[in-house]
C-alpha cells in the first residue's frame, strides 16, 4: 500500500514537474502544455509504453492530462476495432465520457458556489 503511493506519487511529481518545467522554461501557455500532455498521452500509448507505466503507477500516470490521453487513444483503438471509421471519431469520447461529465459537472459547481469573475 504504501509503496502504491510513493510510485504513484514519485510518476505523479514527475508528470507535474515536466509541466512546471514547461511553463517557467519556455512561452507556451497553458492551454498549449495542457493540449502538449495529451497528446504526449496519446502517442505515448500509440506506441505502447504508457500502459505499462499506468499500470505500475496507478493514480500517478492515469490521473494527470497525459492518462486522459491514453484513455482516449485506447477508446478510439477499441471502437475503430468493432464500428470500423465511426468507431475513430466516436471511440475516444465513449472512452472518456466519466471524465468529461466529471468536469463539465464539477466546473458548473464551482460556478454555482463561488462568484465567477474576469482576472483584473
Amino acid at each position: 500500500m504504501l509503496w502504491d503511493c510513493t510510485k504513484a506519487f514519485l510518476v505523479g511529481g514527475l508528470i507535474c514537474l515536466l509541466g512546471q518545467q514547461l511553463i517557467d522554461r519556455t512561452k507556451l501557455t497553458p492551454a498549449r502544455i495542457l493540449t502538449l500532455f495529451v497528446v504526449l498521452g496519446v502517442a505515448l500509448d500509440a506506441i505502447g509504453v504508457y500502459q505499462p507505466l499506468a499500470q505500475w503507477a496507478g493514480a500517478g500516470a492515469s490521473v494527470p492530462l497525459t492518462g486522459f490521453g491514453s484513455n482516449l487513444a485506447k477508446g478510439v483503438r477499441e471502437a475503430v476495432s468493432t464500428d470500423g471509421l465511426l468507431g475513430a471519431f466516436t471511440g475516444g469520447v465513449k472512452a472518456a465520457a466519466g471524465g468529461i461529465s466529471a468536469a463539465v459537472f464539477f466546473g458548473w459547481l464551482a460556478a454555482v458556489l463561488f462568484k465567477p469573475a474576469d482576472k483584473a
